[in-house]
């Protein structure tokens, strides 16, 4: 007997749907199942409707219906407790999610067997200096990206590995990507794909306005340093695209490996080739 903890994206089409179904199945399999509170009123199963923390506390294994987005989200939401998650991929492009809907009860049951390996991917932290004092700190499964407000101009990024000068990126912006962030933004910014089982970190200009800016894999043990202090207070941190921060002039902003990582169940035996060619063919 497992507790199942179902995170779900009610934006999604069939999402309340395929929740309801799953949640008869796993208890006429004599599991414990435990929703979001707005979830369960959705679907008229207050009895096992939690606050977010508390659902976090107490499941087992958190099954994700969603896309990318979504795991992401619950990915740094668990990092620290270290629950292992099954994304279910009602999204378009999903690289992350292990299972097509179509594939859901056959994955389950592999899952109460036991017939499953937990891949651990790296994740990121970035924090926010401000007077030799960090002011916020951010986790990131994909990247940390640093973008231009609103005006349409270019920034200016100081840019350090180990306290080793880099370069001075003049560019729309810069991402510090995770390998499981390299088939995202990075991807899209001209970055290299990079096997998720090789922890390493992706400096990735965007759209840089030197032909000789291009991206850089430095270790996992390396810090970096970004320096955004020749530009007005128009720079913006976002981490997996989803949370966001004004920076000021003069913040520095350090990146390194962190100690959490992101446990993601498989129970298929696609690799990350086999996932590669599917989802980037034509």
């Amino acid at each position: 007997m497992i507790n199942a903890g179902i995170i779900v994206n009610m934006d999604k089409s069939g999402s309340l749907e395929l929740t309801k179904e799953m949640v008869e199945w796993f208890e006429s399999n004599g599991n414990n199942v435990l929703l979001m509170e707005q979830t369960a009123i959705s679907i008229n199963r207050q009895d096992i409707g939690y606050a977010k923390i508390d659902l976090y506390k107490k499941s087992d294994i958190l099954f994700v219906i969603g896309g990318d987005g979504t795991l992401l989200r619950v990915a740094r939401e668990v990092a620290a407790i270290g629950i292992p998650i099954l994304g279910i991929n009602m999204g378009h492009l999903g690289f992350i999610a292990e299972v097509e809907v179509k594939d859901i009860f056959s994955s389950l049951r592999k899952v109460l067997n036991n017939d499953y390996k937990i891949e651990e991917r790296m994740m990121i932290e970035a924090s926010i200096y401000r007077q030799s004092s960090i002011v916020k700190r951010f986790y990131a499964l994909n990247d940390i990206c640093f973008t231009k407000g609103a005006l349409s101009r270019i920034i200016k990024l100081d840019t350090y590995v180990n306290d080793e000068y880099v370069n001075t990126y003049n560019a729309d912006g810069l991402l510090i990507s995770t390998p499981t962030g390299s088939t995202a933004y990075s991807l899209s910014a001209g970055g290299p794909i990079v096997c998720p089982n090789v922890n390493v970190m992706i400096i990735t200009p965007i759209c840089s306005h030197s032909l000789s800016s291009r991206a850089i894999i430095v270790s996992k043990n390396d810090v970096i340093c970004v320096d955004a202090f020749d530009n007005d207070d128009s720079v913006y941190l976002t981490a997996d695209g989803q949370e966001g921060y004004r920076l000021w002039q003069d913040d520095k902003v350090y990146i390194k490996r962190s100690s959490f990582t992101a446990k993601f169940i498989k129970v298929s035996n696609l690799s990350f080739y086999d996932v590669l060619r599917t989802k980037l063919k034509g």
